[in-house]
């Protein structure tokens, strides 16, 4: 059983919104200024009220789902119960976009409440794109894959990151999720140019990026999603602009959730930095 007939169409140069419980009322059968609206996969698998009410949003707005529970980072391959729930949730909604971490989060039957780093191996590279295979196949669709936040260096030497996930889509035929904030993130814990880590990401690989805020605790920035999204985080948003043109762009918030119009008013900044970046490339 499908919910809808057929998929919305999604503008590029229109942000969405991350939507979390406290919203999805708000937005109940009408159509939001997002252009999507981005949900957890594991809050709504099942027929219970989560679903009925994501069923009802996806009526009148495109839907993507992000999903936090594959462990594709994993050395086994995912849980097979999940991956059909998720089948099963991806057919029925109809999503614009499905996106994964390129993280693990499991060790057999134990899930592990994070999203845990993997190190950029030959032996894990051939763990990481099985399991992409495995998740791809079962959706029938590609997937976009976001790169992690890194909070220490890892002692051996490893695949520079964004090698690493240009391999993984060569390999796979997956995209990426871009996330800016992790970007920004990682470059400030492990000292290296967030500029430059957008620029070594080829071209053509990113789908969609995501905007977030973060805090910092103990000299650490911590990727909370429980902030406005720093000045130095819109700033590396343009760079990606001038750098892929416009993407699908979603502003990302699970703590301290603010009033459903301040994070529209944040994807309204997000569609006019994108704008006047398009704009002056067109010049």
């Amino acid at each position: 059983m499908r919910e809808s007939g057929h998929i919305l169409p999604l503008p590029a140069h229109v942000a969405g919104i991350g939507l979390r419980s406290p919203h999805m009322e708000a937005v109940r059968g009408r159509r939001s200024p997002a252009s999507f609206l981005e949900v957890h996969a594991e809050n709504h698998m099942g027929d219970g009220r989560a679903f009925r009410a994501l069923a009802d949003i996806r009526r009148d707005n495109a839907v993507s789902l992000h999903g936090v529970g594959l462990s594709l980072g994993g050395a086994e391959p995912p849980d097979a119960a999940h991956l059909e729930r998720l089948v099963a949730l991806s057919d029925r909604i109809e999503p614009v976009l499905v996106s994964e971490h390129l993280s693990w989060c499991r060790d057999g039957d134990i899930y592990m409440n994070d999203l845990l780093p993997v190190t950029y191996t030959r032996e894990a590279m051939s763990c990481i794109a099985r399991n992409i295979d495995i998740a791809q196949s079962a959706l029938k669709r590609p997937l976009l894959l976001e790169n992690p936040s890194h909070y220490l260096a890892f002692a051996e030497p490893v695949a520079r990151e964004t090698d690493f996930i240009a391999e993984l889509c060569r390999r796979t035929g997956c995209g990426v999720l871009l996330d800016v904030n992790n970007v920004a993130v990682s470059a400030a814990n492990l000292g290296f140019d967030p500029v430059a880590w957008i620029d070594a990401l080829p071209a053509g690989l990113a789908g969609e990026i995501h905007l977030a805020g973060h805090e910092a605790e103990d000299g650490v920035l911590i990727d909370t999603h429980g902030a406005p999204i720093p000045a130095e985080v819109w700033a590396l948003y343009a760079h990606a602009v001038r750098r892929f043109g416009p993407l699908p762009t979603l502003i990302e918030r699970d703590r301290n959730l603010p009033a459903l119009d301040d994070l529209l008013a944040e994807a309204a900044r997000a569609d006019a930095i994108a704008g006047e970046v398009c704009h002056v490339r067109a010049a």
